[in-house]
């Protein structure tokens, strides 16, 4: 059985775009972001919907913005 209900329309992918500089967030965040496959400011990437996509952008989210797909 899958998790998600076939009723609720679910977003398979986010679109996660780098709206803030890294410079002065700590390395952690930096890497954070760099695993997101993001390196300059205004770039956008396309990532699967998952718990830890979700969780990563979680983490940068003040650096972040995304949306659904």
């Amino acid at each position: 059985m899958n998790e998600r209900s076939e009723d609720a329309t679910v977003a398979d992918k986010i679109k996660v775009t780098l709206s803030r500089s890294v410079i002065g967030s700590t390395k952690d965040q930096r890497e954070t972001v760099k695993a997101l496959g993001l390196k300059k400011r205004g770039r956008s990437k396309i990532l699967p919907d998952n718990a830890a996509t979700r969780g990563a952008i979680r983490k940068v989210s003040h650096l972040l913005s995304w949306e659904e797909q």
